[in-house]
């Protein structure tokens, strides 16, 4: 009993009712993400809001995200569709190398009312199938997302739109989102690592939260291959329009108060 104490007070800022309900927090998103292909990362970074230190809800966030988008993309693997995943990576690097020198310059909600506004379009604007796929785009994608979120956190709803343009069952598409991010997250923390922030007294919060993940990835995956296309589709829609109106709604927030 006294070990379990010791193992939910560890986290420097984090108190033990917190520490529980960041490991349910964990699972509930991950299975999110994996049944419907996005929405976890935003839903997890919301509430660690909450819970965490301020100087840690990004980097622990980013820690735990490339577990849940890595274990998706590879219990599903054989899905990925690997085409624009270079110039992604590419344009990754560049945004994280950009974001890393200006982090604490750009106000959030600036970013948040920007990516909102893009998901919007992208659901009720032109059809962004119209943006033809190309290197370029995926390399702009790319760094503009990991720009964005060394600020915001959860940017899947941005790449989203690009991956569903791209792909063409919703296997593939939450397959190869879940790579995508995967890299996002993964070159994320190294950076923040570079700038100095202390992962190590987050460890085992980061550990319990990753093993929660884990299991929730396993139950969407489950979710997600009971789910006919159809039901796939407005599903995804659906979640990635009420992403965007709370990131709206986080931006006005912001502004005006």
């Amino acid at each position: 009993m006294e070990i379990l104490y010791t193992i939910i007070n560890s986290a420097p800022g984090v108190p033990d009712w917190a520490f529980i309900v960041l490991c349910f927090a964990s699972f509930f998103t991950s299975v999110v993400s994996a049944a419907f292909g996005l929405g976890g990362g935003a839903m997890m970074v919301a509430i660690m809001a909450s819970l965490v230190p301020p100087i840690a809800v990004i980097p622990v966030h980013a820690v735990v995200q490339v577990s849940s988008n890595f274990t998706r993309a590879l219990m599903m693997w054989k899905h990925i569709k690997f085409t624009w995943m270079i110039p992604f990576v590419i344009g990754t690097i560049i945004g994280a190398l950009i974001g890393g020198q200006i982090v604490f310059a750009i106000p959030k909600h600036l970013l948040q009312g920007i990516i909102g506004i893009f998901v919007i379009y992208t659901l009720w604007g032109p059809a962004v199938k119209a943006i033809k796929s190309s290197f370029i785009t995926f390399v702009g994608v790319g760094a503009f997302a990991s720009f964005a979120t060394m600020f915001v956190g959860g940017t899947g709803p941005l790449i989203a739109p690009f991956i569903k343009a791209s792909t063409t069952e919703r296997q593939m598409t939450v397959a190869t989102h879940g790579a995508f991010m995967s890299w996002q997250h993964g070159i994320k923390i190294i950076t923040f690592g570079l700038l100095g922030f202390a992962f190590g007294p987050y460890i085992i919060l980061m550990v319990a939260m990753i093993l929660f993940g884990i299991f929730g990835t396993w139950s969407g995956k489950t979710i997600l291959n009971w789910m006919p296309e159809h039901i796939f589709k407005r599903a995804f829609n659906t979640v990635l329009a009420l992403l965007a109106i709370r990131l709206l709604y986080e931006a006005l927030k912001g502004y005006f108060f």
